[in-house]
């Protein structure tokens, strides 16, 4: 009977761990997103803005970028749920934003995209 709980009670956890961030694999995946943004020690503004410390930030804030006026109106405070939205579709979120990326759609590669893009504080250091 021991044997049956320890058994289910790994399978259960299986999904958890396939799910963990890979903050490595985020720092892959962002070889899509620095043609337009930089991040880390030294970051500045490029086509796009830095993304230093931005979970928490309000969208639009990045100081010395000019934004387009739809994602200065949008309200919008980057957490996880909206980084995920924005980074599987910015338009669809946003309309009118200048952002011209169509999106990454796989869920793991946004979670692990997040991950790396989390791992910097707001002046450019690893947490």
């Amino acid at each position: 009977m021991i044997k049956w709980v320890v058994a289910a009670g790994l399978v259960l956890a299986m999904p958890a761990v396939a799910s963990a961030q890979d903050v490595d694999a985020g720092k892959k995946s962002f070889s899509k997103c620095a043609p337009c943004h930089a991040i880390g020690p030294g970051a500045k503004n490029k086509v796009g803005p830095e993304l230093n410390g931005i979970l928490g930030r309000a969208a639009a804030s990045a100081e010395g970028f000019t934004y387009s006026e739809a994602l200065k109106k949008a309200g919008l405070t980057w957490d996880d749920a909206n980084l995920h939205k924005w980074l599987e579709n910015p338009k669809g979120l946003v309309p009118g934003t200048k952002m011209v990326f169509p999106g990454v759609k796989d869920e793991i590669e946004r979670d692990n995209l997040i991950a790396y893009i989390e791992s910097f504080n707001a002046d450019g250091s690893s947490k």
